[in-house]
């Protein structure tokens, strides 16, 4: 339960930086039977899923269960929950680096790293939702400003370019000392190694002015990616809210999706902090105060989204107006009913609970927690998307029944697996090529957290001395009287 990512307190702090530097390095030194066997499974569910998508090109999208009803389903939900758990990063890092909140420097790179690979594949999805991917040049050559397809486009390419340079920039420090330490190392694809840590560095040796622009660039990147990352939530929110389609026509939707993405992408966050904690043995950097700390931010955004959640439902159910009441009767009633209460439920009210409790932050509950509510995100994506498409407000008469019905077929879910494992691919390569914390920022932390250890010893020791010195002036008082 200790509060301190020291590692321990009574050796050097010369020693115990050493300390820190090689448990965050040490992963990368070596690719264990289990690392290999773990990319082989990843690689075979994307390859499988490649082959789906390539199938998909060839015959069209009718190989999906998507028609003219539901021409956005599968893939347009994990877009949307793609993005959201993409504000991870700029949650943990951005807005606590602005905050000044120390204790954020173990997780901040985990958060990040969060952030750019579901931007990688989050940016994908509506390009494999196309029938024609090689349109996409389209959206370039003749895109309009009045759509919100191309604010959502342009958007994206913007975040996802900061998201890149904020992942980057905390990383040339380490990408110094990992180039410098690599000459003395034996690793694998040592060369390899060698040629990407001097180029992440850019020729980093740490000298005072490199640190003092280094500093002032992220502070920069900070302030600008903390209203980019809200910016494009709204956005992707703009492509349902502008559209008169019942279950999409609110003006919440922008505050709305930004609280579910904030919420979804912090539970992110702590699962992941779960797996590197377990894995590279950080327990001594990622603490249970970490976890109670992040469990209370996402305490906090869960009561957000719940309160948005309400609204969202609760002034059209009193309404219930025509086109709007068959959706809702859908969703509270009809076949869509287990998975939306489910949703309400079990991935909102139940982590509320759960996590008033000090109980309820620790890394088992909210490992339990974070999954239900990861899981519940992507399954409210669905409800978002899928109940309200089937709900026209002009119905296509005489369609085949096939088309006023929708789930998703093989090649959606085989593509969209894909997607998942990429993301993991991706995570675990960079864990095995870069450290999963910023060593220079734990470094600091570690020396903040040792001068405050000092500084509250000497006042210790001060007012013991201040004790000491009333005790001894009330005895020799006594002994004089007893004199007298």
């Amino acid at each position: 339960m200790s509060k301190t990512i020291y590692p321990d307190s009574h050796i050097p702090a010369e020693q115990s930086e050493e300390v820190i530097r090689e448990d965050s390095m040490r992963p990368t030194l070596k690719w264990g039977r289990s690392t290999q066997l773990w990319l082989g499974f990843l690689f075979m569910v994307f390859g499988w899923g490649l082959y789906a998508y390539i199938h998909q090109l060839r015959h069209g999208l009718g190989e999906t269960a998507m028609r003219n009803y539901v021409s956005w389903g599968l893939y347009i939900s994990t877009f949307v929950f793609f993005i959201g758990i993409s504000h991870s990063g700029t949650l943990v890092s951005a807005i606590l680096r602005i905050t000044k909140q120390d204790w954020r420097m173990p997780i901040t790179r985990i958060a990040e790293l969060m952030t750019f690979v579901s931007l990688c594949f989050g940016g994908l999805m509506p390009i494999i939702d196309l029938g024609r991917a090689d349109r996409i040049a389209n959206l370039v050559i003749f895109g309009r400003v009045q759509s919100p397809l191309m604010w959502d486009v342009m958007s994206i390419v913007t975040y996802f370019t900061g998201s890149t340079i904020f992942l980057w920039l905390p990383m040339i420090p380490d990408m110094g000392l990992m180039r410098d330490r690599l000459t003395v190392v034996d690793t694998p694809f040592k060369k390899f190694k060698k040629w990407l840590y001097k180029t992440l560095a850019i020729g980093w040796k740490g000298s005072k002015s490199q640190w003092k622009r280094l500093e002032l660039v992220m502070t920069i990147m900070t302030i600008i990616i903390i209203p980019v990352a809200v910016s494009v939530h709204t956005v992707v929110s703009y492509i349902f809210a502008m559209t008169l389609r019942p279950g999409w026509n609110s003006t919440i939707f922008g505050p709305y999706f930004v609280a579910g993405a904030l919420y979804s992408g912090s539970a992110i966050v702590i699962l992941a902090m779960v797996i590197f904690r377990k894995l590279y043995h950080l327990e001594k950097y990622i603490t249970y105060r970490h976890f109670d700390l992040m469990g209370r931010v996402v305490l906090a955004l869960t009561l957000v989204y719940g309160y948005l959640n309400l609204n969202e439902y609760w002034i059209p159910a009193y309404k219930m107006a025509t086109a709007e009441g068959h959706l809702l009767h859908d969703l509270f009633s009809g076949s869509y009913s287990k998975a939306f209460w489910i949703c309400q439920f079990g991935t909102v009210l139940f982590p509320i609970v759960v996590m008033c409790f000090p109980k309820g932050r620790t890394p088992a509950a909210l490992t339990v927690v974070c999954t239900l509510i990861a899981i519940g995100a992507w399954v409210k994506r669905y409800l978002i998307v899928v109940p309200t498409l089937l709900h026209p407000f002009l119905p296509i008469q005489d369609v085949p029944l096939t088309w006023s019905e929708y789930f998703p077929n093989w090649v959606e879910w085989s593509v969209t697996m894909a997607a998942f494992a990429g993301m993991v691919i991706i995570v675990t390569l960079y864990s095995k090529l870069f450290p999963m914390m910023s060593m220079w920022e734990v470094v600091h932390g570690a020396k903040i957290e040792e001068s405050k250890r000092i500084a509250f010893e000497k006042v210790e020791h001060a007012e013991e001395e201040k004790k000491a010195e009333a005790t001894n002036g009330k005895m020799a008082h006594a002994q004089a009287t007893v004199v007298g």
